[in-house]
Formats: structure tokens, sequence, C-alpha cells
């Protein structure tokens, strides 16, 4: 399988109406995908690991699947900061900007100044992209690798700015404020606090039974669990 249509075809095959509909109730363009299933495209994903060329192929095709397809095959660190850019603008929902987009975005050379640059976009999924992209470093990067004064006035900006942000960057700030919490031990009592000043976090979530976590919990399950600092070894899920 090493080409656009030897996958799009095995794309195809495995979409189904049944998760059309579902990805569409999340925001998704029902008219550029098959509706694949996440486990699905990873079974393609092994097939193809390591075919760079191919994932920025897929990715330029604008079917959502391939290109969720191409954020799980795409390496990171092969990743010019125009690509991620030209990458983010082309997402259509979500799953894109803050999973596909996201998680390639954390694991290149240039993860923290799109980051930075993404937050301030006024397009809600480049914003979101960018909280998102953060939190991802955060659960990846060593602490001492990480600029704790800055990770503190994101926590300060998302306080501020969450109650006026869209709802996709609104998601996006309370998921950075439990990754703080989660990931990086030195700035618990600043995310803790962060969290109760936010409390419960108002998002449409569409046609759909999805909740916004409630910050303050999270952190405290993770705490009680004895889990606070615990890095993930990837940022793609």
């Amino acid at each position: 399988m090493n080409s656009v249509t030897e996958v799009m075809k095995a794309l195809k095959a495995k979409g189904s109406e049944q998760t059309r509909k579902t990805f569409s109730r999340h925001g998704a363009p029902v008219d550029q995908m098959y509706g694949v299933k996440v486990g699905d495209m990873k079974v393609i994903a092994k097939k193809i690991k390591g075919n760079q060329q191919l994932a920025l192929d897929l990715y330029d095709t604008g079917n959502s699947d391939a290109m969720y397809l191409a954020g799980i095959v795409a390496e990171g660190q092969q990743m010019t900061k125009r690509q991620l850019d030209a990458w983010v603008k082309a997402a259509t929902w979500y799953m894109l900007s803050d999973h596909a987009v996201a998680g390639v975005a954390a694991e290149s050379p240039h993860g923290r100044d799109l980051a930075l640059k993404w937050m301030k976009s006024k397009k809600p999924l480049i914003a979101s992209a960018g909280w998102t992209t953060y939190s991802l470093l955060l659960a990846i990067l060593p602490d001492d690798e990480l600029d704790l004064d800055e990770v503190r006035e994101l926590l300060d900006r998302a306080v501020a700015e969450i109650g006026s942000a869209k709802d996709r960057v609104r998601y996006a700030m309370n998921s950075f404020v439990i990754s703080v919490g989660t990931y990086v031990k030195p700035l618990l009592r600043q995310a803790k606090a962060a969290a109760k000043k936010i409390g419960t976090v108002e998002v449409d979530m569409g046609e759909t039974d999805c909740k916004v976590p409630l910050a303050t919990e999270y952190i405290a399950k993770v705490e009680s669990m004895g889990r606070v600092g615990k890095k993930r070894k990837t940022a793609k899920c």
C-alpha cells in the first residue's frame, strides 16, 4: 500500500454511514469523508508507517479520514513550520485541528512556537489547535524543558479569557488547565487555583452526549492516584 489511490480505496472500504453520522454530529463535513473509525485507521496506518510523503499527500486530499490518517502516520520531526501551518489552516473540524494536527505539531521541533502563534488566531479551530499543542507539550516534555513562567502566564490567560472565548477554544483552554495540573507537578497548586476560578465550563457540544470535564475534579482524581507529573511517551493517542 504505497499510493494515495490504494489508501483511499482501503479507507472507503472501511467507511460506514453510521460513523459518518456520528462524526457529522461532532462537526465533520459529511461530503468530505467516508466515515472510518479511528481503530480501523490505525490498522491501515501500520501498513504505511514511515512513509512521510504519503502522509503529506493524504492530508492534501481534503478527505477528513485521509487527513486524520495522515496525522497518525506523519513524523513530527520531519515537518516544517510551513507544512504545519498549512495543515492547521486546512483542518475542517476539531478532530483534525486538535488531534491530527496538534499531535504532529507537538512532536515537531516547532511545537512551542506554533502553539503560541496559533493561540492568537481569530479562527477557533486554529486557536484551539494552539492551546491543544501546548497542552501536549506539557504531557511529553520533562519539566526542566518547559518554561514554567510562561506556563503560569498561560494559566492566567486561560482564566481571564475563557469566558469570552469561542466554544472549541474554551474547551481547549479548560483542557490546558487540566494538562498543567496533570503533567507539571511544580505547578499543581497554580493549576488547581486556576481550575477553581474557572469552575464549570459551558460549551455547545452539538447533538452529542459529550461533556466538558470539570478541571477541579479531573485534577483531584489524578492527584489521588498519585499520577501527577507522570508524562506520556507520545503526543498522539
